[in-house]
């Protein structure tokens, strides 16, 4: 065999015994999963948004970025659910390249996997001390899930890992909503048979034990665009995208039908600037069509302290060092604007009056929000129009 096995490693109940977690720091974990579920299955009216770094790269800038998360998430409690995206481990496309904390706990150091598990238990668990909130991380390596079980509140299996059987059984094993993105090639019938497998019961073997799964009905659809034989990103944000997945969740008889947006990646051509555009009109179309509106049930942004991204080795505190992404400015008071950014589902109009929307089911439409002033612009305000996100 063409490998060296350099040393085992502690397992997940030995890492979790030398971090535990506290009775109260695991019932704010319980009462996270309750919420964050919810909004999968509807009981939640809210929009989730499963925001923050392409990478989570140094636990200090982690920190910052989420105790202002905190305080924006106190703004728009009634009406959004901030989930932080913070991803401990990074696929590369050629293999090549910085592959998140879990490797390098030191992006300019060797790989070191012993310390990278022990860096990511401790930043995930003093997000949740310090801020409240338990994370979303990457589903990179199935068998590490369990390293963070008792921390996270949601994860996502990438375009590269969706096609995998190991990843689609675990899946089916866990008790937290599990986001399932298209591949990159943009075929969403594999999306669908893999959200279909992990809401399956299954018998398989894992870390050297035959396991039986019960099947997960929080699993969900995550559209992320898609990569053509040219090498070209396409989206698939657009309203007659959301409008197949629609049909294609009526068909299958899955639990559940819900979609997160992924704001990033090949939606936007990594062309981080381009995300608040794109969320505007995902939620336009939320409102157009009520169907739409039901599944659509939050945007997945990739947003940091500051604008854009650097090198590995570049130094610059709260700057991405993978994809670029959207810096706090514009994160919270919109590109060009000054006022508060947020996005509210509410039941009432642009006059406090409850208004219908034609096509909707909920007697809601989408407004800015989060102390901004009518016209503010924010992340997700609509358009640049006088009102709210869609002012009628």
């Amino acid at each position: 065999m063409n490998m060296e096995f350099k040393r085992k490693l502690p397992t997940p109940q030995t890492v979790k015994d030398m971090y535990p977690v506290t009775e109260e720091l695991a019932r704010q974990k319980q009462e996270n999963d309750r919420q964050i579920k919810a909004v999968i299955t509807g009981e939640d009216q809210r929009l989730m948004l499963l925001i923050g770094p392409c990478s989570a790269d140094r636990e200090d800038a982690v920190l910052e970025y989420a105790a202002r998360l905190r305080t924006l998430q106190e703004r728009v409690k009634d009406t959004i659910l901030i989930v932080p995206r913070i991803y401990s481990n990074k696929p590369r496309t050629t293999g090549d390249g910085y592959k998140g904390m879990l490797h390098q706990p030191d992006p300019n150091g060797q790989p070191d996997m012993l310390k990278g598990l022990i860096a990511i238990r401790k930043m995930h668990m003093k997000v949740l001390e310090q801020t409240g909130f338990s994370s979303a991380d990457e589903l990179l390596y199935p068998e590490n899930y369990y390293y963070l079980s008792d921390i996270l509140s949601y994860a996502a299996i990438g375009a590269r890992s969706v096609e995998d059987q190991q990843h689609r059984l675990i899946a089916s094993g866990l008790d937290v909503p599990v986001g399932m993105k298209n591949p990159t090639s943009g075929d969403l019938s594999v999306m669908m048979n893999s959200i279909m497998a992990a809401q399956h019961p299954h018998t398989f073997l894992f870390s050297q034990w035959e396991v039986h799964s019960k099947g997960n009905p929080l699993a969900h659809a995550i559209l992320r665009g898609s990569v053509n034989k040219y090498g070209r990103s396409l989206p698939n944000y657009h309203y007659e995208d959301l409008s197949q997945l629609y049909e294609l969740y009526a068909k299958s008889g899955l639990a559940n039908p819900a979609v997160i947006i992924d704001t990033n990646h090949s939606n936007s051509g990594k062309r981080w600037d381009q995300q608040a555009r794109i969320a505007k009109e995902v939620l336009h179309s939320a409102r157009h069509n009520g169907d739409i509106g039901r599944m659509v049930k939050g945007l997945m942004i990739e947003s940091y302290l500051l604008d854009g991204c650097q090198k590995p080795d570049g130094g610059v505190y709260g700057l991405s060092i993978t994809d670029p992404c959207i810096g706090w400015e514009k994160t919270e008071a919109g590109a060009g604007a000054g006022g508060a950014a947020g996005l509210t589902r509410r039941s009432a109009g642009k006059y406090g009056k409850s208004q219908n929307v034609p096509g909707t089911a909920r007697n809601i439409f989408w407004i800015a929000a989060a102390g901004g002033r009518e016209g503010d612009g924010g992340l997700l305000c609509g358009f640049g129009c006088t009102g709210g996100v869609f002012c009628v």
